[in-house]
């Protein structure tokens, strides 16, 4: 948790899925032993943007956790995540968090400083900052998630503030003064920090600026509380003044005689007599304020194993601030390396030369004067030479913008103890290191602290949403931060929202973001230069999909290649820093990078579009595939097809079945509506109206209704410029079918009015079905049977020069079963549903046909035939939770209730309105219409399965509950309740 949310199973790394689901998991595994409601895990995860699909939604959640987490055939009651009524709970002692390990060490720290063992103290310290690889719960979203990631940087801040306390008590100053400022910076009316930062600044003989600390904070705890400094930092001030042993102002006993050696480096050697040299330090100047790099900082600096050379490397994209944090971290470190801090830029990705490891080397060796006479020429003799020159020496040495293992090698020192800190774009998987740090982009908050500090904090608190919005722009790159603050810095005249508003457009983004010698567009063009032409091509790609996360089979199908293909091409662009891989198996560019890969996308022109047709396409199928429609009831379109090999081999199909196919939506989550408006915005009106149209039903089985609506007005929008003539009738079908699901009756009925009058001057005879089934299933719903016996049987019963689609005909059969049955025609209506089972089952998708089922024992019910109904809603309820309908499974259930009522057995019919109860609560009552009704059907079962079994008292708090329940409906609604 402490750093982007990882899991691992016997070193194995687990895929958890999209950002969303990892929040339910760290919402439930923070928890953990604790009953965390639905409603509980909604509010955290989602907040006040509920899904649409309300509760409904963490069911398919906590099933992919638990596929992910759980042993393979683990039972539910055994999992890591266990159900309970109205909620989870994450099985306590399951699973090893980073977070306990955090508590586990602090407080064996803490006992060693309180016991008077501040160097045991700090190794502890040392090691609970190593866990923390990041901000703490990077990326997720959600007030839970926010409330958590504040309380565990609040936890770190105190395990730093610990540290360095243990660090001073120690005697080991110079360690702790740079982070000591930076905290106090972040916090500057923090008195014990104040306090330990003069006790540092004192035992390094800064005497004077440490009063200067005391007299700075007394004036603002003046000016802003209006109080003067507390006991402590009053003590500690007096302990300056009269020049005493800061060390003693800790009422821990320090146990060492002497300070013990510096955390991060092994004890110094004796001093050699026969040194020839003066220790030689190279590092270039600071860069600057270091922003949000506290916990790379710690890792870069934490001790190493003694005896032994140490690398560590940092790797990130262009102009993430790598060099800025391993220069940072080597002045840290340069006071325990007393043979030299040696720097060399091997310009991996530069204009100029880039540095061979013989150049290097015969650099390094004069640095250390150890050329004496004419040095060897090849690669050999040199390695050789700079081996024998440095296995006395203990040396820090960086190495910037590293291209591959092969440059590293040869420059790695021989004497123990001595540590190399690489950076580079790439990441050098071949290459041994003891830690390894990616180097990602800042935080929102800490990208709007460096902007802040380099226009000024008053500029920043004139304009904050435009400067929030200039970070957001920036991507929290450093780079771009860094040039856009010079430009504000440059021109006096401009608000920070006029820069913003000259990059709001992504033709001129990455042209703002150049100053002087310095542009982020020129700092990515030196990565995409060094890639190999299948890398570079698949990085072009990448900048043209629909969506900002996919995983392989996007660039698969763009490319032309299979998915195994595709994917060795993302990880090699992985370990080039320009993709990002938020968890396994899912990729993602940095904003920056998108749009620089879209710009040399266009250099390509008729790559680009074959590349844009074919992710379009695959979105196209997918959606078909999931939907109950079936892709065969879509008769116009491209047809469906996999991603195509280079090769001869043949390739499978992009998606096997209907539940890959949703597997495969359902992880685009949120983003699926964007397709439609990206198809759209490309000129691709065809492909927008074809993708609308198939999520359609997808998107309101789901109870998404919202989304649906979003993409197809959306895609009606430009329907006019489609060559495709359906869609102007599809569309407006879609749109009615939607609204019909929410209950709107007036708006579906005109929508079906306009498709009908559309159909009329452009006749077809797969849409006029359509409309007529839809105003069929609308009249239905309004009660009125004849009309919808009208409707429908024109569709049914017309001869017609081909068959019609198995969805559209047992639509059309269902509504005429259900007039027939309005009307008492209880034969009639068994036979529509009979001729409804045959081509729901023909279409082949499991919620149609537990529908047609449902439908047809509602009518068994009626006759009095409970076991035949029995057996009908078994199979139904089997079906519908195949497809995740959880309002069809609800009522199934309820009415499965009724059916063993009716066969004397009172009490699994109540067990069976509990489950049917339980199934209710997962729907949201703000976007599912038929909630309250549901509710009051199942309440209303339930009550009489109580009066047969004689528990009146339970019976008598069902109806109630059923007159609440209607009540609070009526006034919503704004009318009085009536009386039932």
């Amino acid at each position: 948790m402490l750093g982007s949310v990882r899991a691992w199973r016997d070193g194995t790394g687990l895929a958890l899925g999209p950002v969303r689901q990892q929040a339910v998991l760290a919402a439930l595994a923070l928890r953990p032993g604790l009953l965390v409601s639905g409603e509980q895990l909604l509010d955290g995860v989602w907040g006040d943007r509920p899904p649409g699909s309300g509760l409904k939604v963490l069911p398919s959640y906590v099933y992919a956790l638990r596929r992910r987490l759980d042993e393979q055939g683990t039972a539910p009651t055994a999992s890591v995540i266990r159900g309970e009524r109205g909620g989870y709970r994450f099985a306590a002692g399951a699973v090893r968090l980073d977070v306990e390990d955090l508590a586990e060490l602090s407080a064996v720290a803490h006992r060693a400083k309180e016991s008077g063992d501040p160097a045991t103290a700090v190794d502890r310290l040392s090691a609970a900052l190593a866990l923390c690889d990041g901000e703490p719960l990077a990326g997720l979203p959600g007030p839970y998630a926010d409330a958590e990631r504040r309380r565990l940087l609040e936890r770190l801040r105190a395990v730093r503030r610990d540290r360095l306390e243990c660090l001073v008590l120690l005697g080991r100053f110079t360690e702790t003064l740079d982070e000591l400022a930076a905290l106090s910076a972040a916090d500057p009316t923090d008195e014990p920090l104040a306090a330990l930062r003069m006790r540092a600044l004192h035992g390094c003989d800064r005497r004077a600026e440490a009063l200067h600390v005391y007299e700075e904070l007394r004036r603002r705890l003046r000016q802003e509380l209006g109080v003067d400094p507390g006991a402590e930092l009053q003590r500690t001030h007096q302990a300056v003044l009269r020049r005493e042993d800061v060390r003693a102002l800790h009422p821990a006993a320090v146990r060492p005689a002497a300070p013990a050696p510096p955390a991060s480096a092994p004890p110094a050697p004796a001093p050699d007599p026969l040194r020839p040299r003066p220790a030689v330090n190279e590092l270039p100047g600071d860069a600057g304020r270091l922003i949000g790099r506290d916990a790379e900082l710690a890792r870069l600096t934490a001790p190493s194993a003694a005896g032994s050379v140490s690398v560590l490397t940092v790797d990130g994209t262009a102009g993430v601030g790598k060099t800025a944090l391993v220069v940072r971290a080597a002045r840290e470190l340069s006071a325990h390396y007393p043979d030299g801090c040696l720097f060399v830029d091997l310009r991996a990705h530069s204009t100029g030369r880039r540095q061979s490891p013989e150049r290097a080397l015969q650099r390094l060796l004069r640095s250390l004067g150890a050329a004496h006479g004419e040095l060897p020429s090849d690669l050999e003799g040199l390695t050789a030479a700079w081996r024998a020159a440095t296995s006395p020496l203990r040396l820090l040495l960086v190495l910037d913008d590293a291209l591959d293992a092969d440059q590293v090698r040869p420059l790695l020192p021989a004497g123990a103890d001595s540590r190399v800190l690489v950076a580079g774009r790439h990441r050098l998987g071949d290459l041994d290191a003891d830690r390894r740090v990616t180097l990602e982009p800042l935080a929102s908050g800490d990208a709007v602290s460096l902007l802040a500090h380099l226009i000024g904090a008053e500029r920043a608190s004139r304009e904050p949403e435009a400067t929030d919005r200039l970070a957001g722009l920036c991507d929290g790159l450093p780079l771009a931060l860094r040039i856009a603050g010079s430009r504000l810095q440059n021109r006096g005249t401009w608000t920070v929202g006029y820069l913003v508003g000259r990059m709001a457009d992504d033709d001129r983004l990455l042209g703002e973001l150049s100053v002087g010698d310095r542009s982020v567009e020129a700092a990515f063009r030196l990565s995409y230069d060094q890639l190999t032409p299948d890398q570079r091509r698949g990085f072009r790609v990448l900048g043209l999909a629909p969506t900002v996360e996919f995983d392989a089979l996007t660039p698969a199908a763009m490319l032309g290649r299979p998915p195994h293909e595709a994917e060795r091409v993302l990880e090699s662009l992985v370990d080039t820093s320009l993709l990002q891989q938020p968890q396994p198996g899912r990729y993602r560019l940095h904003d920056l990078v998108r749009v620089h890969a879209r710009r040399v996308a266009q250099a390509e022109p008729e790559q680009a579009a074959t590349a844009r047709t074919a992710a379009l396409g695959l979105y196209l199928h997918a959606a078909r595939a999931a939907s109950d429609w079936g892709s065969g009831a879509f008769p116009t379109g491209p047809e469906p097809t996999g991603p195509e090999p280079t090769g001869p081999a043949p390739t499978r199909p992009a998606f096997t079945d209907w539940r890959e196919a949703e597997a495969w939506l359902d992880a685009a989550g949120g983003e699926l509506a964007d397709v439609v408006g990206h198809a759209a915005a490309l000129g691709e009106a065809d492909h927008a109206c074809w993708i609308a149209e198939a999520l359609c039903d997808y998107f309101v089985r789901q109870g998404r209704y919202h989304e649906s609506e979003t993409a197809l007005e959306t895609a009606l929008a430009h329907a006019d410029r489609a060559t495709d003539p359906r869609m102007a009738v599809a569309l407006r079908n879609c749109l009615a079918y939607t609204s019909l699901f929410q209950r709107r009756y007036t708006r579906a009925r005109a929508l079906f009015a306009e498709a009908a009058d559309l159909g009329r001057l452009r006749p077809d005879p797969y849409e006029e079905s359509r409309t007529l089934t839809g105003l069929g299933a609308l009249h239905i719903s309004l009660g009125e049977s004849g009309p919808a016996l009208s409707h429908v049987g024109a569709v049914t019963g017309a001869p017609r020069q081909q068959p019609l689609n198995d969805w559209v005909a047992a639509m059309a059969l269902v509504i005429q079963g259900l007039a027939h049955q309005f009307e008492g025609r209880n034969q009639e209506a068994l036979a529509s549903f009979a001729g409804a089972r045959t081509h729901a089952e023909a279409a082949g998708r499991p919620r149609m046909t537990g529908r047609v089922l449902s439908c047809a024992a509602d009518i068994h019910l009626r006759l009095g035939r409970h076991a035949e109904a029995e057996e009908l809603l078994r199979e139904a309820v089997d079906l519908v939770a195949q497809g995740g309908d959880v309002f069809l499974c609800a009522r199934s259930l309820t009415r499965l209730g009724t059916a063993r009522q009716g066969r004397g057995d009172p009490d699994t019919a109540i067990a069976l309105h509990h489950q049917a109860l339980l199934q209710h609560r997962s729907l949201s009552p703000l976007t599912e219409p038929g909630y309250d009704w549901l509710e009051m059907d199942i309440r209303s079962r339930l009550g009489r399965a109580y009066a047969a079994a004689g528990r009146v008292r339970e019976a008598r708090g069902q109806f109630q509950a059923v007159l609440d329940v209607h009540a609070a409906r009526a006034h919503r609604a704004g009318a009085a309740p009536r009386s039932s």
